[in-house]
């Protein structure tokens, strides 16, 4: 029996997964326990802690150029629209085209629904560096340096207060998003359906990687996902082509960001992928 090491976050997606209700010839997923999944990814960039694990996209965009040894296996975990994740104080009178010029906090400056929002809002033709970024720590890719438009917040700083007491303008939160009727979005209520209407996908956030020594299980790695998901069908893409719309994208908004130099080829982004999986 091949056992490998894994940091996968719960979803109803992958529970079947996590609490060993399915299983698969010859390999066992020993997954750790990770409750906030994201604090996976630097241990598993930095480190190679897992033999398979959850990572943010522009993680491991940034680890390819990085050349982390990560292995991309198409599949997805974790999707959304971005825009709720944005939120400024409830009597502010602020809009998308009127950050140039704000102070915006977000948790790291590479973290992915930044990234995402911020290829919107180029769109808006409001420029990352058109806004003074307020950043909370580093990149999980050890390398990377936040640009000069952003600042890091004084040690023991809390976004949440900051942006409560008015020392930023806005922030943007990820899954854990505060509930407080002091907050609203900065993004207007139809604006998912705008991303839908101009880009045709919904962004994923969370992919599945392997380190390199690990790539030759994707098969078997990606059949216990699979039987997981059938207990619990997410609709999230599956497959490389499906997964091209969102790779392609936030490559491309990771250069433009200045997160990564070049974006990959499809040939790069599926290097030391089995060419028997789709």
């Amino acid at each position: 029996m091949r056992v490998l090491s894994a940091a996968i976050g719960r979803y109803p997606h992958t529970a079947a997964l996590l609490d060993g209700a399915v299983s698969a010839p010859g390999l066992r997923l020993e997954c750790a326990e990770v409750p906030v999944i994201s604090r996976a990814f630097a241990p598993m960039v930095r480190e190679g802690r897992y033999a398979i694990s959850e990572m943010a996209i522009a993680t491991w965009l940034q680890a390819r150029e990085h050349d982390k040894g990560l292995v991309l296996l198409p599949w997805a975990l974790a999707a959304r629209f971005q825009d709720s994740a944005m939120l400024c104080r409830a009597d502010a009178p602020l809009a998308p085209g009127d950050l140039a010029g704000k102070r915006v906090g977000v948790r790291a400056y590479s973290q992915t629904t930044g990234m995402w929002l911020r290829g919107i809002l180029a769109g808006q033709a409001v420029a990352a560096s058109d806004i003074a970024w307020t950043t909370f720590e580093d990149a999980h890719v050890a390398e990377y340096r936040d640009p000069p438009w952003a600042r890091r917040a004084a040690p023991g700083s809390d976004m949440l207060a900051m942006l409560e007491a008015g020392e930023i303008d806005a922030a943007i939160f990820g899954a854990d998003m505060p509930k407080s009727d002091a907050l609203r979005r900065v993004f207007a209520d139809d604006a998912a359906e705008e991303f839908r209407r101009v880009y045709g996908f919904m962004p994923v956030n969370h992919l599945l990687v392997a380190r390199a020594d690990a790539a030759d299980a994707a098969a078997d790695v990606l059949g216990l996902m699979a039987a997981a998901e059938a207990r619990a069908p997410s609709g999230l893409p599956r497959g490389r082509a499906a997964l091209m719309p969102s790779l392609c994208f936030a490559a491309h908004f990771c250069v433009q960001q200045g997160l990564i130099s070049r974006a990959p080829s499809f040939e790069e982004i599926w290097a030391g992928l089995p060419d028997t999986i789709a």
